[in-house]
């Protein structure tokens, strides 16, 4: 009987500890790889079928998941609680009414989401409340319209950045927008919001743009630091920093036409008093220079100098001095110096582009200890570290005479409204006449040319294939930013390199140097700048620098990743002759000989089943690269192309040589490269 009671009490004891266990996994929940695919699930792709066919490599087996290696495509993780922490659903062609967002709330770690670039159609994505750990949100460029809840964002206290740009959303701006703490950036701009524009006063707020809607009332003061792109196109609004004034202030009460008409005779003679006066002031003026005039051309014929010699005089006292920078020491460290150039000059100070950003003084940089980072095509870059231990990297622009002050301004207030994740944005310049300093953060990593290129004495790990596909895509979302947000020029970015790729802690590829053709000099431009040189720019066939000239720079930086070969010309032995080739032509010759083995770079490592994957990607290059400028793809085929690529092929049996012979012909002067 002691043994029956003991096994009924072990009984009672596994029933509940399973009970336990069930109460356990039911408070946990359905796990991220089970929300983000029950998610997937209401998409819709270009077909509007099925879900977009890049979500495809979202796929569970044994140790795997979103986190897992691979990471899932348009997921990002946190490095240690290994949470998903970024959702980034763009440029995949998504149809139809924006999905639920609710079911995400599964995903306690996300911060970042973003469905840019895409065709969602109807209301303001539901659900979105539920997601109150969001920072970022991202919804620009799609069909999205109606009004958006007053409260769509109270839950929400960390946003940080809000871009609702390019849709159809009506009605009054959200208070929720108001009430948010830390917000930093708000894109609102191509819309049809409409009523007074709320007074945000958060201290951090960097850029706010709500251009082209249908705004009214005055501008907010605490927002006039924004400028006039920021609230243009809103015919209703008035007041600063706009040109249109804001009507006086009603009086109470209505008043009768005899006191309007009084009112107005007395309006009147006050602007013929003040106009009669102005004018015995300017003619008292006029007399006044005239005699001055007299004595200084007598005082020159008595000590026998001429007027010429005087003006030079003038001239040279009051110019603008120029900024010298010096190195130090032999070592390549030292402070940066400023030396006007001569003496009564004026010295102008810092512009600064992002508000609530950093802000030192032109001292603290010149005195602050200086590292020489190198000399590029436009001048010397030097590191400085500000006492507070931030690290700038201040660039000398010297061939930058191809802009008015003003125009050289405005252009640089444009690039200030410019936010992407992917873009190194400039924190402050200085203009002089002579020369231009241009102020960024400093990338600890340096440049993407350093890793492919620095060898074993660099001491930079080797980029594995995940790592440069993820740089491939990075540079490529900004260069169609860039396309979009810049659409007045002819070439956008205009100097894409690998050196101009630099890399964050994250190995995040940040552009630098863009969108600098309206400012440099032109002669200077088409002997230095990348785009310069693309085929069509050749100087036997005389051809201009467009878009597409930068979509060739994507290509060559797209193959340098690749082979791992600097793309600049350089010998390589034929089976006739030697040859000069750059390095487009060398990678079409290889593939055209079927010599897959050296096609790609042998220090990427990470490239195990993912050889079909890695074609792809060499046949956007190629694309890219096309001679033919008609023939050549555009940003968003290139763009679209390269979203596509995946860090492991679908079917692991593909090989390299089975999809080169696929899509690569062999034969004819001009082989088809890509396809179809």
């Amino acid at each position: 009987m002691a043994g029956d009671g003991e096994l009924a009490g072990a009984a009672r004891l596994l029933l509940l500890l399973l009970a336990t266990l069930v109460a356990v996994a039911a408070a946990a929940g359905p796990s991220e790889a089970d929300v983000l695919l029950s998610f997937r699930a209401t998409l819709r792709g270009p077909t509007g079928d099925r879900p977009p066919a890049p979500l495809d490599q979202w796929v569970t087996s044994p140790g795997s998941g979103p986190c897992g290696l691979p990471v899932w495509y348009a997921v990002r993780c946190h490095p240690v609680t290994n949470q998903v922490l970024v959702l980034r659903l763009e440029y995949l062609g998504l149809q139809g009414a924006a999905p639920d967002m609710a079911p995400l709330a599964g995903l306690p770690g996300l911060r970042s989401l973003s469905f840019a670039n895409n065709n969602l159609t109807g209301a303001f994505p539901a659900g979105l409340s539920k997601l109150g750990m969001l920072k970022l949100l991202y919804l620009s460029r799609n069909r999205l319209s109606g009004d958006i809840p007053d409260d769509a964002f109270a839950a929400m206290k960390g946003l940080m950045k809000l871009y609702l740009t390019n849709n159809d959303f009506t009605g009054h701006i959200p208070g929720s927008i108001v009430t948010s703490p830390k917000l930093l950036v708000l894109q609102l701009s191509k819309n049809r919001f409409d009523g007074p524009m709320p007074d945000l006063d958060q201290k951090g707020l960097q850029l706010v743009d709500v251009s082209n809607n249908n705004l009214s009332g005055p501008v907010p003061e605490q927002l006039q630091r924004f400028g006039v792109a920021a609230f243009q196109g809103n015919e209703g609004m008035c007041g600063p920093p706009l040109a249109i004034a804001c009507p006086p202030a009603s009086p109470i009460g209505a008043s009768s036409p005899s006191s309007d008409s009084s009112n107005s005779l007395k309006i009147l003679m006050i602007i013929a008093i003040a106009v009669v006066a102005v004018g015995g002031l300017l003619a008292i003026a006029g007399i006044i220079l005239a005699l001055l005039a007299r004595r200084k051309d007598d005082a020159t014929e008595t000590l026998g100098g001429s007027g010429d010699a005087v003006t030079a005089a003038k001239l040279q006292a009051t110019a603008e001095p120029a900024i010298k920078i010096e190195k130090r020491d032999m070592e390549q460290t030292g402070s940066v110096t400023a030396v006007p150039a001569k003496r009564g000059g004026r010295r102008d100070g810092l512009v600064f582009l992002q508000e609530g950003g950093p802000r030192f003084e032109l001292e603290d940089l010149l005195r602050a200890s200086a590292e020489v980072l190198g000399s590029g095509n436009f001048g010397a870059s030097y590191k400085a570290t500000l006492l507070d231990g931030a690290s700038m990297v201040v660039k000398r622009f010297k061939e930058m005479n191809g802009a008015a002050r003003q125009d050289f301004n405005e252009h640089m207030r444009r690039l200030g409204r410019l936010s992407h994740p992917n873009l190194n944005p400039v924190v402050a310049y200085l203009y002089k006449k002579d020369e231009k300093l241009f102020v960024t953060e400093h990338k600890a990593n340096g440049g993407l040319a350093a890793f492919l290129h620095g060898g074993e004495r660099s001491g930079l790990p080797k980029l594995d294939w995940a790592a440069r596909l993820r740089i491939v895509k990075g540079v490529a979302r900004a260069l169609a930013y860039l396309y979009e947000e810049l659409p007045m020029l002819t070439v956008p970015h205009g100097h894409l390199k690998s050196s101009n790729v630099l890399l964050d802690d994250a190995l995040e590829p940040v552009l630098s140097d863009y969108a600098l053709v309206p400012v440099v000099t032109p002669q200077h431009a088409s002997q230095v700048m990348v785009a310069y040189k693309s085929p069509e720019c050749a100087a036997a066939q005389g051809g201009k620098a467009s878009k597409k000239s930068d979509v060739w720079t994507l290509g060559i930086l797209v193959l340098e990743l690749l082979t791992g070969k600097f793309p600049a010309n350089y010998l390589r032995k034929g089976r006739d002759q030697d040859t000069m080739m750059d390095l487009a032509g060398w990678v079409n010759s290889v593939v055209r000989e079927e010599w897959t083995g050296e096609v790609f770079d042998k220090d990427m490592g990470g490239t195990r089943s993912a050889e079909g994957e890695m074609v792809k990607l060499l046949k956007v290059g190629l694309a890219c690269c096309d001679a033919d400028v008609a023939a050549r793809w555009d940003i968003k085929e290139a763009l679209a192309r390269i979203e596509e690529v995946r860090e492991r092929d679908p079917d692991d049996s593909s090989t390299a040589s089975s999809y080169l012979s696929d899509g690569v012909s062999g034969a004819g002067d001009q082989p088809n490269y890509i396809s179809t």
